[in-house]
């Protein structure tokens, strides 16, 4: 929608109101040109914070120790640290 700065002047609150209120944008002119557009501003963005709540169960103890040795200590992954080509796979053969 087009309209004169000297209609947009005397109506600017509520042409206000009615961009915000439907999203469309409003061009206002000068002389029969286009000199500015009034366009909604964006809405914010709601927080991701607490999205997942209430989506996981804790099932046993998460802090005590495991029945499983832990790799870093127990050394079951240290074939890892070794380059690709030079490591062997785990079942014995070359990778």
């Amino acid at each position: 929608m087009d309209i004169p700065a000297a209609q947009f002047k005397a109506e600017c609150l509520r042409i206000m109101d009615e961009v915000a209120r439907t999203g469309r944008p409003v061009v206002i002119t000068k002389h029969g040109k286009p000199v500015v557009q009034l366009i909604p501003a964006p809405q914010p963005h709601k927080s991701y914070f607490g999205h997942m709540k209430d989506s996981v169960t804790v099932k046993g103890d998460v802090v005590g120790p495991m029945d499983e040795a832990w790799s870093a200590l127990s050394g079951d992954e240290d074939d890892l640290l070794i380059p690709r080509d030079k490591r062997k796979s785990r079942r014995g053969v070359k990778a």
